[in-house]
């Protein structure tokens, strides 16, 4: 807890108090090592998903398209979050000024919101592909990948403005603690001096026409995807065509069910340590997986993967200097 000083100073300024996950400086410690080596790790993976797809002729079809944009996402959704929880970890004030909360908010709800809406064009790309593979390249044409990925981070951005000027207006009291490690809608309307009704309506129908819509209309197009799976004959063929798909419905599985589980209830019948794992699975954990589900998983990629390290060690091997210095 914060000291009788942090308090005054508080209630006197213009932030919030994050309390953070955990007390014990040992534990503080740890998480801060563990969060330190997830954060590496998910911009590094993301950053190998952009230069791979970018540098490879044959990973231009719309799946790597949006996969793209996943990864560009993921890389901002984490860095909304990681780097300030990384500072309070180590930082004995854990203080985020006001601007700083709602800027943290606006960019992970944005990027939360595009995701939802990205991961249901990638499951129509899916069913395009699998239910109408002689029309594929007609129907996925270049502008309409374009115009679909345009609309997922549209709708991610105005999605999140009206969250975040609605939660900004509200008045704010109990010297503004915030039983979290980020600034979530959640925690900062239960440290509201005024009644949340209304917010906490918005955030059930608009950001639950975002969630609940993509899901519908990925449940949708995996629906038909498995009606024309079943199709095939053999358990050989089925398996190698749904195998496709299996890491996208992982991915949906896990970003959706935690998601819903944090938006689409009251906030009067939360708890705090189911909020801070389930924030924990959708902000750090689903960032991390998603290059190893779309990576490992995918052998095209991996074979592209392979052969630009080929190619950078061949030219490296070829602009390596003689041994001898001739005279």
């Amino acid at each position: 807890m914060p000291g009788k000083n942090q308090k005054e100073n508080i209630t006197l300024g213009d932030g919030f108090i994050l309390l953070g996950l955990v007390t014990e400086p040992f534990l503080q410690k740890f998480l801060f090592v563990l969060f330190g080596t997830t954060y590496i790790i998910t911009i590094a993976g993301n950053v190998v998903i952009i230069i791979v797809t970018r540098l490879d002729i044959r990973l231009k079809s719309p799946m790597y398209f949006f996969l793209v944009n996943l990864a560009l996402i993921e890389m901002l959704y984490t860095t909304s979050i990681i780097p300030n929880t990384l500072k309070n970890l180590i930082d004995e004030e854990k203080y985020i000024s006001y601007a700083g909360c709602f800027i943290q908010m606006f960019t992970y709800i944005a990027m939360g919101g595009s995701e939802c809406t990205l991961l249901s064009t990638m499951a129509y790309d899916r069913y395009v592909a699998i239910c109408h593979p002689l029309l594929y390249t007609t129907i996925m044409s270049q502008s309409l990948c374009f115009y679909m990925t345009l609309a997922c981070w549209t709708i991610g951005f105005l999605n999140s403005l009206i969250h975040t000027v609605l939660t900004s207006m509200l008045p704010f009291c109990h010297q503004r603690l915030l039983n979290h490690y980020f600034c979530e809608v959640p925690p900062l309307l239960k440290i509201s001096c005024k009644d949340t009704y209304i917010n906490e309506l918005v955030v059930f129908f608009i950001g639950g026409f975002v969630i609940v819509g993509s899901l519908a209309l990925t449940l949708i197009s995996y629906i038909f995807v498995i009606a024309e799976v079943l199709k095939i004959p053999g358990l050989s063929g089925k398996w190698k065509t749904f195998s496709t798909c299996s890491s996208h419905l992982t991915v949906v599985s896990i970003f959706f069910g935690t998601v819903i589980f944090t938006y689409l209830r009251p906030t009067t019948h939360s708890s705090i340590d189911h909020d801070h794992v389930i924030s924990l699975v959708y902000g750090v954990v689903t960032p991390l997986i998603n290059p190893i589900i779309y990576t490992f998983r995918n052998k095209e990629f991996q074979r592209a993967f392979r052969m630009i390290l080929q190619t950078r060690h061949c030219l490296f091997d070829h602009i390596k200097p003689n041994s001898k210095t001739e005279i």
